[in-house]
């Protein structure tokens, strides 16, 4: 194989202000401690082939680049032009090798939204090759292209198009070389099932014998300087699509389902070890003495301090908790509130700064429009902080080889990991590999490096490879939860239902989904941040869930104050034809207004737009006598993301939302006392079963006349609101804060 040349950078200098929102929001946790196989080894063990556009002259490479960069909704060239770059050669992004097999790279991870297929269906589409003849090669900081991070539902509307854009650009290139070999108009060739065909002579070449023998350099000469430039933005249209938009099975299934696929947790390196942290005895604790004495004594084992750091090494893991348990440390903890002031707190001026025009939404005049009014309504709604509680815990596996040092541990960001390690332990971000094995769901909590920083510490102390996997009560008190909040609403309408102001504040959960997407002339709407007493972060659909429920509540309220239903209250008020589309959609496929619940029973309509997808959901519920608990019996959700590019993945990832979405509309909740988690286990924080599980019908709306859009938030947003108006209509019982009742309705009455 050819040498590779040096990369010729791209920047992006053009200001992105949605992704630096995505990563404010993604950063709000902090860091919970703050103290090489390269590329071309790698390329060598792919064996020979196209490294495509790697010896193409500057011209071509500067044709590549741009047409990469301009793809639809291309955004991870860096933020908001902060300077990391995105490489020019498309062997950055993909290798072709003598088999034809392709191999791609991409800095995004699989977190189990199957992103590894929907993108390996992409590549396919656009190089046309079959989908299992496409290898993804992902989040391993030493291989893939610079990326932000997994998060947001960009992947779909970001890192696709830039695959998709080198795919055709490859494909280009090899019918171009076929052509220079059969001196044959390259018009007349065209590319299929990975070879290209010349239709009038039936000839055929797969991928792998165009390249085979050839030096690659001479061969992307003569097809430049034959004035044939790749035409990488020539994407195939969503209605021509063969591979994308069709169901396929998740790639690497089978490992999932047998067991055969490797966590981090089970990774293994020779001489490993094991490690355990020493956890405060609350937040904000300050370790005042450690005596290690009795630990020490045990086999094996080493007792590691750094300032309020300290953690055990051990031969296995048992030993290693034995050892943590020996320890005999002293905690100073401050006083800290508990769920109890938690609202008051979150509204403090302190926190939330004081009320004005300062960064909100304004139109018109709320108080006007308010003072002319029929219906005037004034209402609080309020989120508690939920825990991801992730089916794998955080872990990581932490190996140094001199100054370099390599971490496997599943994160959302690899690359932020990467630069997290480097500062901890001040060295530059080109001695840190960080690798992601495909990672047993996130949820947005695995954004930070706590585990990765921890298992490197205590392996550099150790001078062998350390293991470290949080326990489930680990997970559940020192990861980041998802905001809590408060959010208040003052509203106007006229007697037909036509609302006329729209006021909207919302204290710490964040401004995402913040805007209405109703048609209202008149309108004031702010976030206010706050000073949070618990570590907070991002969660799937972190604040447009809260933000969902308060203005699909709210909503609901105003139809109820003027007699109407609550579809057609939000129908009159809306003119935007995609989210109306999925209002309809769900309303039929539920029979709202032809079916009427039964005795106990009560239904429920929500909706909303947010990172480029429209949702609307339908939902029944049931109070069961007695407890008087509310039971989920059926929902209906329509979903609309542009051209849907695999219909299974999709649905998949609709209704995993929808189970998910139960936990945070009903029961879960964090509790916490004077710097304590109370409820860090699975018996005290109550997450969805399944016989919590209603009928569940999803209605896809495939719009292959649009760019496709992420689907790994939206559709989860919606659920809360539509379960407190079933509720509402159930029992005229407005509950206005979540989780809505986690031990039944007791005796509460109608509002």
């Amino acid at each position: 194989m050819t040498p590779m040349t040096p990369m010729t950078p791209m920047t992006q200098t053009a200001p992105d202000p949605e992704l630096d929102r995505e990563l404010r929001e993604h950063e709000l946790a902090g860091r919970l401690h703050r103290f090489e196989v390269d590329r071309r080894d790698f390329l060598k063990t792919l064996g020979g082939g196209l490294l495509v556009c790697l010896w193409a002259p500057a011209a071509q490479a500067e044709s590549t680049a741009a047409a990469i960069a301009a793809a639809p909704g291309s955004l991870e060239s860096g933020r908001s032009g902060g300077g990391h770059e995105l490489p020019r050669e498309l062997s950055a992004w993909l290798h072709i090798d003598p088999d034809g097999h392709v191999t791609v790279f991409t800095g995004k991870v699989e977190v189990g939204q199957n992103i590894r297929t929907s993108l390996a269906q992409q590549v396919a589409e656009e190089l046309r090759v079959p989908l299992d003849a496409v290898r993804m090669v992902m989040g391993d900081t030493a291989l893939t292209p610079w990326d932000a991070g997994t998060f947001g539902s960009r992947t779909t509307p970001t890192m696709a198009p830039q695959l998709r854009a080198a795919a055709a650009t490859a494909r280009e290139m090899l019918v171009d070389l076929a052509a220079q070999r059969w001196n044959a108009p390259r018009g007349t060739l065209l590319a299929d099932a990975g070879r290209v065909v010349n239709p009038a002579t039936r000839r055929s070449l797969g991928y792998g014998e165009l390249t085979r023998g050839l030096d690659p350099r001479a061969a992307v000469k003569t097809v430049s300087v034959a004035g044939t430039p790749p035409a990488a933005t020539a994407l195939t249209a969503a209605t021509a699509w063969k591979i994308g938009g069709t169901p396929a099975a998740k790639v690497g299934g089978r490992d999932f389902v047998t067991g055969r696929h490797r966590y981090t947790s089970d990774l293994f390196r020779p001489g490993m070890l094991h490690g355990m942290m020493l956890r405060p005895a609350g937040f904000q604790a300050t370790l005042v003495s450690l005596d290690a004495g009795r630990a020490e004594q045990l086999p094996g084992v080493r007792i590691v301090r750094d300032g309020d750091f300290a953690g055990a090494v051990a031969p296995d893991a048992w030993t290693a908790r034995r050892a943590i348990a020996a320890l005999d440390a002293r905690w100073k903890v401050p006083p800290q509130p508990s769920n109890r002031e938690l609202f008051d707190l979150l509204r403090q001026p302190g926190g939330a700064g004081e009320r004005g025009d300062a960064g909100a939404q304004v139109a018109g005049s709320v108080e006007q429009a308010a003072a002319s009014a029929d219906i005037r309504l004034e209402r609080t709604y309020t989120v508690e902080y939920i825990a991801h509680a992730p089916l794998e815990p955080r872990a990581a596996v932490a190996e140094w080889e001199g100054p370099r040092l390599t971490v496997w541990t599943g994160t959302q960001r690899p690359f932020a990991v990467r630069d997290e390690l480097a500062e901890a332990f001040r060295i530059p971000a080109e001695q840190v590999r960080v690798i992601v094995p495909d990672t047993g769901s996130a949820y947005g909590g695995k954004h930070t490096g706590d585990a990765a920083v921890e298992a490197a510490r205590l392996a550099k102390a150790a001078g062998r490879p350390v293991k470290l996997v949080w326990t489930r009560e680990e997970e559940f008190i020192w990861a980041y939860f998802r905001p809590a909040g408060v959010i208040e609403v003052r509203s106007a309408a006229r007697r037909d239902g036509t609302v006329v102001a729209w006021e909207l504040h919302n204290h710490n959960s964040g401004p995402a989904a913040i805007g209405t997407p109703y048609e209202i002339a008149n309108q004031r709407i702010q976030f206010h941040p706050a000073r949070s007493p618990l570590r907070q972060g991002s969660y799937r659909g972190l604040a447009a869930t809260a933000n969902h429920f308060a203005r699909e509540s709210h909503m609901d309220e105003l139809a109820n104050a003027a007699g109407l239903d609550p579809l057609a209250l939000r129908l009159k008020n809306l003119a935007e034809p995609r989210l109306r589309a999925v209002f309809e959609a769900a309303a039929a496929k539920f029979g709202w207004g032809t079916r009427q619940p039964g005795p106990g029973r009560g239904f429920g309509i929500a909706g909303g737009t947010e990172k480029g997808g429209f949702v609307a959901t339908c939902a029944e519920i049931e109070v069961e006598p007695g407890d008087r608990r509310v039971r989920l019996r059926r929902v209906v959700e329509a979903f609309e993301c542009g051209a849907v590019v695999n219909p299974n993945g999709l649905r998949n990832q609709v209704e995993g939302a929808v189970v998910q979405a139960i936990g945070g509309a009903l029961f879960e909740a964090v509790e916490f006392e004077n710097g304590s988690i109370t409820s860090a286990r699975f018996a005290k924080y109550r997450v969805p079963r399944f016989s919590d599980v209603p009928e569940i019908e999803v209605v896809i709306l495939d719009r292959q006349d649009l760019p496709s859009a992420g689907a790994g938030e939206t559709p989860l947003v919606t659920l809360a609101p539509a379960v407190a108006n079933a509720i509402f209509a159930a029992t005229g019982i407005r509950l206005r804060s979540l989780p809505l009742a986690p031990h039944g309705l007791g005796d509460r009455a109608p509002a």
